[in-house]
């Protein structure tokens, strides 16, 4: 039997999620989770004081016979769940910081994950605003299925639902992964990790008697978060370990920039920052970047060249495969372990 496409699993999903959502008079994510929780437990649709009703039940059943999940994938499982979540986010107007991380920057972080893996290969990854685990999942498919490399995953979020959504999603995709409801500004219960990738949140900080030990925290008033998250990631990273950061563009250039360049150089390398298309984003303001810093330590040193860059539009082929062979030079002559 030919495996499903992720769209084939959406349909039945979709429309099992609509009965669902009728029958219980609840959120879109609501139904979601208790969808997607019944084909966790193997397809069996859970009935509690006669919700759902034994003809929805049924109806409901009968979508799940439509899916074959057993032959799918983890990364056919990731997308259609993401296309299911979009349709949550979409009808539940979520607010931007608990927006998904668009697939065209996942794939893209994901490539460039890919590639530092050749040089340096991780066994662990962290997230510190996992959310439904969207970015997190497809950096870890695309290292198991291209290069055969497994990574324990480790995925931080102060939003109880979100990390829900996270927590099934990983649980059909068999996803080794440990996920923590909390703070990620607090001390955190994970190990050192080889690798960290986080679409940012931006914004200020709230509580400023957690940002006392921070040395990225504002001189006065609130500090960035993104500035503080940055710091609390290269916190638990291993020596020579490398984060990946979707951050604003206008990350240095605003007025905190000297204290978090500072901060910086004393525990990391800037090893590069590559702007995304401008096509990405509704205006220049809310574009981003990926900023690549890795830990001193282990045989790691300053490239010679930081790596700079603008990457091309999607419509443009050659110009995409042209910068990523760049990418790959410069990798090649900057990451090559020094003797």
């Amino acid at each position: 039997m030919v495996p499903q496409t992720p769209e084939q699993l959406f349909t039945p999903f979709d429309e099992a999620t609509g009965l669902l959502q009728g029958a219980l008079r609840s959120s879109r994510m609501d139904a979601f989770l208790e969808n997607a929780e019944n084909l966790v437990d193997g397809g069996k649709v859970r009935i509690e004081d006669g919700v759902p009703d034994q003809a929805t039940a049924d109806q409901v059943s009968a979508l799940y016979a439509k899916m074959d999940l057993a032959s799918a994938d983890p990364e056919t499982i990731r997308k259609f769940l993401q296309l299911a979540l979009l349709k949550v986010m979409r009808q539940d107007q979520f607010q931007a910081n608990h927006q998904m991380t668009p697939d065209t920057l996942g794939l893209l972080m994901a490539a460039l994950v890919e590639r530092l893996a050749r040089h340096q290969t991780p066994q662990s990854v962290l997230d510190l605003a996992v959310g439904v685990g969207n970015l997190l999942y497809t950096v870890m498919n695309r290292l198991k299925q291209d290069l055969g490399q497994p990574l324990q995953g480790f995925g931080i979020d102060n939003d109880e639902t979100m990390l829900a959504a996270a927590s099934v999603s990983a649980e059909l995709q068999k996803q080794p992964v440990t996920l923590l409801h909390q703070d990620a500004i607090q001390a955190l219960d994970v190990p050192l990790v080889d690798l960290v990738v986080s679409d940012l949140p931006v914004g200020y900080y709230p509580l400023d008697a957690n940002t006392t030990n921070y040395r990225t925290r504002a001189q006065e008033g609130h500090s960035y978060v993104h500035h503080l998250m940055i710091e609390q990631a290269t916190n638990y990273l291993a020596p020579g370990g490398f984060g990946l950061f979707l951050v604003p563009s206008s990350l240095f250039k605003t007025k905190e920039t000297k204290g978090l360049v500072e901060w910086i150089q004393s525990v990391a390398y800037l090893q590069g920052l590559v702007n995304l298309p401008s096509e990405l984003f509704a205006s220049p303001q809310a574009a981003k970047s990926i900023l690549l810093l890795q830990r001193h330590g282990a045989d790691s040193h300053q490239a010679a060249k930081v790596l700079l860059g603008t990457f091309p539009s999607f419509k443009d082929q050659s110009g995409f495969k042209k910068f990523m062979a760049e990418v790959d030079q410069w990798m090649a002559t900057n990451l090559t372990h020094e003797s």
